[in-house]
Order: C-alpha cells, then structure tokens, then sequence
C-alpha cells in the first residue's frame, strides 16, 4: 500500500443555480435556465428541476424553452459567481496542504499522508460540511487513489452527497457505468464506441489497449487507462493570476501597421485562448505601446465579462488607434487582459450563438492539440508562436 494516494474532487451542485437562489430564495424548486434569453443564447447552466426535461448546458435557450416552458430563465452574473467561488477556495486553502482549482466550481485535494493525523475520508467530509455551513452552497465529493475515479465517484455522489471507493476497488466501481461516465469521452468518442458495441466501461476494460490506441490515436491508451482506473496525474498547486499579457519587442524600430496589427492580432488571439483555456474571463483589456525613444504610454478599457477574440481584438485595435502617433518609429506593443475572473464557459455566453461557441471549441481543441496558431486568423500567420509575460519573465 505504500505510495498510494488519496485524491478528492469536490464539485460545486449546479453551480450558477445555486448562487442565484442564496440571492432570490423564489426561484427555490423551481425550473431554472441561467444563460441569453434570446433564442441564439446558449443554457450556461440548470437546474435539476430543468434537466427532468432533458435540458442541459450549452443546449440553445431556443430548445430549452421549448422543452421546459414554465422555466425562469436567468441572465447571470460572472462577478457574482466568481466571488462565491473565491469564497469556496479560501476556506479550502485554510484547511489543506495541497489543492487545485480546476475551474470555478471543481477541485482537487491531495490528502496523500493526510491518514497518519486523521482519516483522509473523515477531514474530506468535514471540509465538506464546513464549505456547506460557511458557504451556503451544497458541494459533492469523491475520495480514491486518483483524480479520474474521484471525478467520476463524485459524479455519483451528486447531488449533495459523498463518495469514497477503497483502494483496489477502482475498476469493479467503473465496470457496469456508462463510457460517458469517463472524463475525455465526449459526445463523439461515445459514438464510436457505441458503433464498436461498446457501452459499458466494463466492455472497455476488456479491449486491447492497443485496439483504442489503432482508433483514437494518442488518446486511445489514457482512455484505456482512465477505464481501468488508472490516472498518474498529479494534483497541480493553485495559484491566482490577477492578469495575462503578452508583449512585444521588435528587431527593429517600425511603423509598419500591418506588422504592428497582425502582432497585437496575434496576441490577442494567443491571450484569449489560454483564457478559455483556464476557465476564465476579462473584463478590462489594455494595451502597452513603447517608442523608439523609450517613452511609454498604456491605455485600459473597461468591457463586459469575455473571452473571445472577436469581442476582445475590436478593443485592442481602438487602444491602438487612439494610442498611437505616427510621428514616432514603435520599438514595442504590449497587450494585457485583467480583473480575471472564472467562469468556465467558453465565450460571451449570454449573447453569444450555439455556431460561435461551436466554432471556438474547435479552435481550442486544435491549437491545443497541435500547438498555438495551427488555426488563427490570416493576418495572424506571418507572427511568431513565442509568448512572453513580462509579468513573470518567461516565455509561454
């Protein structure tokens, strides 16, 4: 037994629901949509009352309304979310050595040693109970010898309740779920299984390794070893980033605007994608000019909480319209977006289309995949893949 680890997941229950009902205790058991109450608006979240109608997140609101009519549907507000959630992480962070913040209502604690002192699942439950009574919010959990079983035991657990699953125990806990239970598996990958015959994590367990490898590529042996309860991914320390930015210096001193524009293009692509990347959003956008005499000049604009390049780069380019003076050559441009908070929902939620959403998974899913600017605007292309913070001093 030596060496095993103790993971919990903690996942917030319908986050966005939840905090919308501690300030309006009238939309208590009631059907609840939070998202753009428009029909090309997106479900940001629901509640269970609402998903007995086969309602889901990222669903059009034009669907939901149509499968659940009496529902109260709820603009949403990041801000308000992002404090309850910063609200969440303290108390955690007060009471654990070692956590990570997955997104704005999900976590990871590494009690691994924790049992010397006390029971790992005891103090997870007490950190539980603490987080309801403190928070006012209910919160599910999952304890196991990794964070895929957790994630999963957690997911078992909801609402409102608790999960361990001993170690040893992983597969035969797994074995009769569904393959959609196993984070990774997708609406996509599902269907393929589904084309192979293969429903259950039971039957998955069974297969080759190297039969999902022939299928899925790469990923075909992390969702064997995720079937089979095998997860070696460690629980990465949070830390808080008040802003991302990306700057930079030119060779040589310019006023080419299309070199200049194509750069802060770049940038602002690059930064928007690691927001989206990380769950998070901006709501201040500034940019950072430098001449060829060293004179500096920023300036910042407030905007609606966002992360998607196609309301952040209009920004940009009026900053830079109003900054810039042709008299001087520019030895370097800066972009920088802050007051960050989480809200894990890929774009402009609430006025944002189901096709834009859509569109910006996919970009995400590419460049992560197959590294930054495999897919960007034309303009974009002629600019480097380097990223540099000059908050932290190293490149990204």
């Amino acid at each position: 037994m030596e060496g095993k680890r103790s993971i919990v997941h903690m996942d917030l229950d319908t986050f966005f629901v939840s905090v919308e009902r501690l300030f309006d205790s009238r939309l208590l058991g009631k059907p609840i949509l939070i998202g753009g109450s428009s029909d090309r608006g997106v479900v940001a979240s629901c509640s269970y009352e609402a998903r007995k109608f086969g309602v889901h997140s990222a669903m059009p609101m034009r669907t939901a309304r149509q499968l659940c009519p009496e529902a109260v549907i709820v603009r949403g507000d990041f801000e308000k979310y992002s404090q309850k959630s910063h609200e969440v992480t303290e108390i955690i962070k007060e009471s654990v050595p070692l956590f990570e913040k997955s997104s704005i209502d999900e976590f990871y604690i590494d009690l691994t040693g924790m049992d010397r002192f006390f029971g790992c699942f005891k103090l997870a439950h007490e950190l539980r109970q603490r987080i309801i009574r403190e928070s006012g919010l209910n919160i599910s959990m999952g304890l196991s010898e990794n964070k895929t079983v957790s994630k999963v035991a957690t997911g078992e657990a909801k609402p409102n309740n608790e999960k361990q699953i001993p170690i040893g125990e992983e597969k035969p806990f797994l074995a009769p779920l569904s393959v959609r239970k196993i984070p990774m598996i997708g609406e996509k990958t599902s269907q393929t299984l589904y084309s192979m015959g293969v429903k259950k994590v039971h039957t998955l367990q069974q297969m080759p390794a190297q039969l999902l490898e022939a299928t899925f590529g790469k990923n075909g042996k992390m969702i064997w070893e995720k079937a089979n309860g095998i997860d070696r991914s460690p629980v990465v320390p949070y830390s808080e980033a008040k802003s991302i930015s990306s700057e930079n210096t030119f060779e040589e001193d310019t006023i080419d605007i299309k070199l200049l524009e194509a750069t802060m293009i770049a940038m602002c692509e690059q930064l928007a994608s690691k927001l989206r990347q990380k769950g998070q959003l901006t709501a201040c956008v500034s940019v950072k000019i430098r001449y060829s005499d060293f004179e500096t000049h920023t300036m910042q604009q407030r905007i609606p909480y966002t992360s998607a390049d196609h309301t952040l780069l209009p920004v940009v380019k009026a900053l830079f319209k109003k900054l810039y003076s042709r008299r001087l050559l520019i030895r370097l441009i800066g972009v920088r977006f802050s007051s960050l908070v989480y809200g894990n929902y890929q774009i402009k939620l609430f006025e944002d289309s189901q096709e834009q959403i859509n569109l910006y998974q996919a970009l995400d899913k590419l460049n992560v995949k197959y590294g930054d600017k495999t897919v960007c605007r034309a303009v974009a292309m002629g600019v480097g893949r380097r990223r540099f913070n000059p908050f932290n001093g190293m490149e990204v």
